[in-house]
């Protein structure tokens, strides 16, 4: 297999290193271009090139979701599947809610929005439904699995996987030869699946570099000049919620159940770095469950389980952007939230991460949603409006770090939930 945890062998710290100078040099020849106005030119040029690796993320992310589930769940036993479910979904709301009270503390002591006089206006209001809760259970069933498989629709596909996985255990407990042995043969298949899954990430991460450089060139040059002002504020105070979550949240935990949180960064670092500069937890999901095998120790039985339903139900990092900048849009039209609407957008936010998907830009549909449950409603030429327009001009900016929170609270819970269940090995913590 192949090695992801840039530690130990000199190749691996020279890819890391690889990447790390791909975000480098694409950050300083972004902003370059942009202040000389070719922009456009770095979208029509440069951007398909970091297209090109996200679509080539992405084209893994449905067969390694259903092949590492059904192994997954085919290698434990139905009881102990649910205990690890109720583990995981406890610990991804309880964290989403403090991430939204980190937004609207540092939201709060940050006075964003606050020095911004936005005019009147009325227009045709902008639908942002958000998500039934009986509706999203009953999604989660899928019709037609194939259908849900072809579309990317992942929840519907994790519900079919673990049935099918847990079909399967039971296929190979069978006494009868025939059935037990078509029980086997499904299980290699699916896990052969996932091992050339698995192979060809290696493959796609040696175009890592390039697909880093055109992605953050393009972010800097469109989005790079618009952060000074105003909106500076509102970088920095979801920058410093971020790291708040990762310091007062995830380390704390960490810390609690006996692990070493500067060492979990450093194996997390690969995964990190994907979600940062694809701004997609599912586009980076073939990455995090390679840092959760081989760099973190965790069982496949885990981490074929939580990983995917993390990329879809936890966004720890958009939660605590909703907080932000829900905030800022009440602040600059001279609308400020009082306590009781501050906790309603605790609760939507979390409940919107449930339907929400872990693809670029998903945070600013939540952001409509949130903004809607304290009536703030979108109309166009509103003061809403133009305020919730000022966010999605640096929203890539966000997106980045967010993502990368996203998928950092993803792995903290899988190896907390691993070491709980003592499916995790410790020698690699050592």
């Amino acid at each position: 297999m192949l090695q992801w945890a840039c530690s130990g062998d000199t190749s691996i710290i020279r890819f890391c290193g690889r990447i790390l100078w791909g975000l480098i040099l694409g950050a300083v020849f972004g902003l370059i271009v942009g202040h000389y106005g070719y922009a456009g030119a770095v979208k029509t040029y440069i951007k398909p090139f970091g297209d090109l690796f996200v679509r080539l993320l992405k084209m893994l992310v449905m067969p390694i979701v259903l092949a590492s589930l059904v192994v997954g769940a085919a290698s434990i036993s139905p009881a102990r599947l649910g205990r690890v479910g109720v583990k995981i979904v406890i610990y991804y709301l309880l964290t989403s809610a403090m991430a939204v009270l980190f937004g609207l503390i540092v939201g709060r002591a940050f006075r964003v929005g606050t020095g911004i006089h936005l005019g009147t206006g009325a227009g045709k209001a902008i639908e942002a439904k958000p998500p039934s809760l009986i509706q999203t259970l009953l999604n989660i069933v899928p019709t037609n699995p194939f259908a849900s498989l072809a579309k990317g629709e992942v929840l519907p596909v994790i519900f079919f996987a673990i049935i099918l996985g847990i079909a399967i255990t039971y296929l190979t407990n069978k006494n009868d030869e025939r059935i037990k042995s078509a029980g086997t043969t499904l299980f290699r298949f699916f896990d052969g699946l996932a091992e050339a899954m698995y192979l060809i990430v290696g493959g796609v991460m040696q175009y890592a570099p390039i697909g880093v450089f055109a992605l953050i060139a393009y972010v800097m040059a469109e989005q790079g000049i618009k952060v000074i002002g105003p909106l500076a504020k509102v970088v920095a105070a979801v920058y410093t919620g971020l790291t708040l979550q990762i310091l007062l949240v995830y380390f704390v935990l960490l810390k609690i159940f006996g692990l070493d949180p500067i060492k979990f960064i450093k194996k997390a670092k690969d995964a990190m770095l994907t979600a940062f500069v694809t701004r997609s937890s599912s586009g980076t999901l073939p990455v995090t469950m390679r840092v959760a095998d081989e760099g973190m120790g965790v069982d496949k039985g885990i981490y074929s389980f939580t990983l995917p339903l993390g990329a879809t139900i936890n966004m720890d990092g958009t939660a605590l952007y909703q907080g932000v900048t829900v905030l800022f849009v009440a602040n600059a039209i001279g609308h400020p939230l009082t306590l009781g609407q501050q906790l309603v957008v605790v609760l939507t936010a979390v409940l919107a991460s449930i339907g929400t998907a872990g693809v670029p830009g998903a945070g600013a549909i939540m952001l409509a949603m949130v903004l809607q449950s304290v009536g703030l409603n979108l109309t166009a030429g509103s003061p809403v409006a133009l305020a919730y327009a000022m966010i999605l001009g640096i929203d890539a900016i966000l997106d980045m770090g967010r993502t990368m929170v996203n998928v950092t609270g993803d792995l903290t819970g899988t190896t907390i939930v691993a070491k709980t269940e003592g499916e995790l090995d410790e020698s690699k913590w050592k």
